[in-house]
């Protein structure tokens, strides 16, 4: 095996750099095979093999460890591929490598906080065993002495973190381990600010201020990431000093911890000591007493500050005066619910948090953005508030611990507990692995697959040896976001609905003024028309309108996050009024968080959707049950449409059931669509398949009343053509069809040809023209024949022999070329064999003259140049734009030309089932491949969801800022990404138009 064959198997993808450093000298005398086992297992090889190299020049004795291979390299190997900052760490300390000489556990343990105390304090000189431990001395030599001292026990804890065998699972220590690391870091560094105040202030005056650190948030909770700044409070108590001096010593000792932790040296800081939680903020004091501290939370503070309260913990300093402060503070915390507006404000400062993250970060946000680990702790920490008072069970600082405490008192559903705990722990992993790399606090995705490979590979467990892809990590991470915010959401609201739910009209109702407001806030252009519709569903004391009061105040959110929520509102207004009294239409809202935000992102986004089921409300029910959104198979309409007919016997009344069964299969396979069931492809064959079925259905409707006054002289078959043909089309699209037929034996040819005439005649008129009743809001189905022979000037049906007879003498390029998207969809099936065994040495010739390539590409810039609408923009125009649908199935479609005679793979209709056989061929190189289909797949997204959000088709990319959004979501793109989507199309139209001129052209 090559060695870039070896480097790519095992995860390298940086392979220019990483054979100049296989070849560094001081890898001479390691095995190969022990390095390269050794750096399989790492999560970024290229990173492990770049400091592997780095630290053997600083210490070659290491060389051995490697040599050795297996367990006794693993946590080199992991450690390394994991974190170059620790690596680096390792390089300037070298004296601590015996820190991954260890044996790698699968199930580790962890060190307890009186350990990691003993050994801070025991590295800066100070007396583990005193009250108030002393350094032997200050100044920067005792700050590198602490912070070389914690970064040890940091690699020790990330090699067994590293090593484990279920990162999630372990999650919990690792997080408490860093939380007492931290807090062992502070005593420390308390001791040495006490050395060095000694130079200031008399020992005795020192020793008589009691300093408690209260660690805060993620440090106070005990579940610290990897690096974080770590939020504490400072509290003295000092009765035998004036006040003035001891707020002086104290705010020294305070400034000193901060100084042993933060600034410049020869080992660098370690993160930042961050007091802004205190009272006030940054405008008040450093330190204060505890009766200070009681005074201001009882007059001043805010609601926020007493959510931050629930994680105070006593890290460092006097462990007496903190647990005093956390005595007094816990009544505040659990009785803070109380306050006026609590509730809201806890939710508004969430919306806050979202709101405030930078535009181009949201998307790769694992903290702060919607179904991040903020969505977890702010529903975590309001069910505590709330419920806390009389529930001393769940008053429980880390997050894990209080998300089972809340499922063992009720107040979680079991399911959602394990899915809220699951997606919490892997979410932190996730965090935990991006911070250790560099020891930067930062929580956003990796943007380059390289970085996003090694994340997916260093958070799955150590015994998994199989190297994910980065669209995994992404996949599993995207899921993970949306089940995370739905959690969210449901939990983080319903329970105060249900409050609400039980106050009379009057108490819960807004003031007109007030709902409107935040109806504007909400996004909503009419707020006043939208009090109208509210008003109107709410109004009144039956049992309907009590379910509409519990149900809106979610819905009108749900309904916001769509385009268009005033279109929503009023869809689902007319909706509940089309419903009536039906039962189960609000319980089934009120019972299925899916069914209810399905339908308020249907309303909102989707004209379409939003009019079909006006007039087929109960197609609502389908929303509450995947089930009912599988599209039926052609079999089972064909099934259903014979049954009607057998029942139905005049035609126009037939004919008008087929019809309505086409608008319901139509609508079932939008709703399937828009809730994600379906993939592009299977839209495609769906719609497909309940086309075939209508146009079966009309040809047998259509024989039968021809057949009832004159007696059956031929038999008729429908061609597909086009995208319809290759089972391809979206819902806008047109049946292009041809016609052939073939007269029973001894009939006469010319009263045959009468005949079929008339039936494709009938055919055409029972698809297009009005029913009586009207089908409301039916996308009827368009009958397009101009691709037969002659086009527009030929017969609308040919016998067999005739098209036999035309392809012989007269068919051009062209018609070879629309042939290789025919497909007989309804009539005999003999007679449509004979047409296919026609039609395949034409459209799959042996060779194929210059002479007709010329014509082909003469033809494409001809169509190009005139077809192309007056005014359009050539770089949106979906189809006959520039790197468009029809470059592309050009491009497809010659090649079918001059290879599918000797290339059965290329004998299909379907342009991406072709596009395979293309790249499998090695017609044209993978990369192209891929370009074109990703452009003929996003431009056939981009015209479905024309339709889908207008009702209306068009074959442009839309210019309004408001259309663009709409369809970027329906194309699967988030909230405020319309501009990505243009820009996504516009770069993969102008690369697919490059290739089409290279391949097609030849230029």
């Amino acid at each position: 095996m090559s060695l870039n064959r070896q480097l790519i198997s095992r995860g390298f993808t940086d392979l220019e750099k990483s054979t100049r450093f296989l070849d560094a000298p001081e890898l001479k005398d390691i095995p190969e095979r022990s390095l390269f086992d050794g750096l399989a297992r790492s999560a970024n090889p290229d990173l492990a093999l770049q400091s592997l190299v780095r630290l053997l020049a600083v210490e070659p004795g290491l060389a051995s460890v490697v040599a050795d291979g297996g367990a006794s390299s693993e946590p080199l190997f992991r450690l390394l591929g994991a974190s170059e900052a620790l690596a680096e760490f390792l390089m300037r300390r070298p004296e601590h490598l015996d820190t991954i000489k260890v044996s790698p556990s699968r199930a580790p343990g962890g060190v307890s906080a009186q350990q990691l105390r003993s050994s801070l304090l025991e590295a800066v000189g100070a007396d583990p065993s005193s009250g108030t431990p002393v350094a032997e001395a200050g100044g920067k030599e005792a700050y590198a002495l602490l912070r070389t001292r914690y970064r040890r026990h940091l690699v020790e804890l990330a090699v067994r973190d590293l090593c484990s065998a279920s990162p999630v699972d372990y999650l919990p220590t690792v997080g408490q381990e860093l939380a007492d690391l931290a807090a062992a870091a502070v005593e420390a560094a308390l001791a040495v600010s006490r050395a060095e105040l000694a130079s200031s202030f008399s020992v005795a005056d020192i020793a008589s201020v009691r300093l408690a650190v209260m660690g805060m948030g993620k440090c106070g909770a005990g579940e610290l990431n990897y690096i974080s700044d770590v939020d504490v409070i400072y509290v003295i108590d000092a009765p035998d000093l004036a006040e003035d001096l001891a707020v002086k010593i104290g705010t020294s000792l305070a400034t000193g911890i901060s100084r042993a932790i933060t600034s410049s040296g020869i080992e660098p800081g370690l993160w930042e000591v961050d007091a802004n939680l205190r009272p006030e903020g940054r405008d008040g004091p450093l330190v204060r007493t505890l009766d200070s501290h009681l005074s201001y939370y009882a007059r001043w503070a805010q609601s926020w500050e007493f959510q931050a309260l629930l994680k105070a913990r006593t890290i460092a300093g006097d462990v007496d005066l903190g647990r005093r402060y956390e005595d007094s503070v816990a009544p505040l915390v659990w009785n803070s619910s109380e306050r006026e507006g609590f509730v809201d404000s806890v939710q508004a400062m969430r919306r806050r948090v979202t709101d405030n993250i930078p535009s181009h970060e949201a998307e790769r946000q694992l903290k702060l953005g919607p179904g991040g680990l903020r969505d977890v702790e702010f529903t975590v920490q309001l069910l505590q508030l709330v419920h806390g008072k009389a529930e001393e069970s769940i008053r429980i600082r880390d997050t894990t611990s209080a998300i089972a405490a809340l499922s063992a008192a009720g107040y979680i559903g079991r399911s959602d507990a394990k899915a809220f705990d699951e997606s919490y722990r892997y979410l932190r992993v996730l965090e935990h692995r991006i911070q250790l790399v560099n020891m930067r606090r930062t929580h956003l995705m990796p943007e380059d697959d390289a970085s996003r490979r090694a994340l997916a590979m260093s958070s799955q467990g150590a015994q998994v040896t199989t190297r994910p892809a980065a669209a995994a990590l992404l996949e599993q991470w995207q899921q993970t976001k949306r089940l995370v915010r739905g959690l969210h959401e449901s939990i983080f609201y319903r329970p105060l609905l249900n409050t609400a739910a039980n106050l009379s009209v009057d108490e819960v109702k807004l003031t007109p003024e007030a709902a409107r407001a935040r109806l504007a806030a909400l996004g909503y252009l009419d707020p006043k028309v939208a009090m109208r519709h509210i008003e109107a569903l709410t109004s009144g004391i039956s049992r309907r309108s009590a379910l509409q009061r519990q149900l809106l105040p979610v819905l009108l959110g749900w309904l916001a996050d769509g385009v268009d929520p005033d279109a929503g509102l009023l869809g689902f207004r007319r909706l509940s009024e089309g419903l009536g009294q039906t039962h189960w239409y609000l319980g089934m809202l009120r019972d299925s968080k899916a069914a209810a935000e399905r339908l308020c992102h249907i309303l909102s986004s989707s004209r379409f959707i939003a009019d079909l089921l006006e007039v087929s409300p109960e197609s609502t029910k389908w929303l509450g049950n995947d089930k009912d959104l599988v599209p039926v198979e052609f079999e089972a309409q064909w099934g259903e449409i014979q049954s009607k007919m057998s029942r139905h016997p005049e035609p126009r009344e037939a004919m008008r059931l087929i019809r309505l069964i086409r608008r319901r299969e139509l609508l079932r396979i939008a709703i399937a669509d828009s809730s994600g069931l379906l993939d592009q492809a299977e839209v495609g064959a769906a719609l497909s398949a309940t086309d075939r079925a209508a146009i079966l259905g009309a040809l047998h409707v259509a024989e039968g009343a021809v057949f009832a006054n004159e007696a059956p002289l031929t038999e008729v078959v429908v061609v597909a053509m086009g995208r319809q043909g290759g089972r391809e089309i979206t819902y806008g699209s047109d049946a292009d069809v041809m016609y052939v037929h073939r007269a029973h034996p001894g009939a006469n040819e010319a009263a045959a040809q009468g005949q079929a005439e008339r039936i494709v005649s009938q055919l055409s008129a029972l698809l297009q023209q009005p029913c009586t009743p009207a089908i409301q809001a039916e996308r009827v189905l368009e009958i397009d024949a101009d691709l037969r022979p002659e086009g527009k000037q030929g017969p609308m049906v040919r016998s067999l022999e005739s098209f036999r007879e035309y392809y012989r003498r007269w068919s051009l390029v062209w018609e070879s070329q629309a042939l290789l998207r025919a497909l007989p969809v309804a009539g005999s099936d003999d007679l449509a064999a004979a047409f296919t065994e026609l039609i395949d040495p034409i459209r799959y010739p042996e060779t194929i003259s210059s002479q007709s390539l010329r014509e082909i590409r003469r033809l494409k810039a001809r169509m190009e140049s005139e077809r192309l609408p007056r005014g359009a923009d050539p770089s949106r125009h979906l189809k006959l734009g520039r790197g468009g649908l029809s470059d592309v199935e050009w491009l497809v479609q010659l090649l079918q030309l001059q290879h599918a005679h000797g290339n059965d793979a290329l004998k299909t209709t379907s342009t991406l089932t072709a596009m395979d056989a293309i790249e499998a061929a090695d017609l044209l190189p993978s990369a192209d491949v891929a370009t074109l289909r990703q452009s003929w797949c996003l431009s056939s997204r981009v015209r479905a969801a024309n339709v889908i959000w207008s009702g209306k088709a068009s074959d442009l990319l839309p210019s309004s800022r408001r259309d663009l959004e709409a369809v970027a979501r329906w194309c699967g793109y988030g909230p405020g990404m319309g501009a990505r989507l243009e820009e996504d199309y516009l770069r993969l139209t102008r690369r697919a138009r490059s290739i089409f001129e290279r391949a097609f052209y030849g230029y």
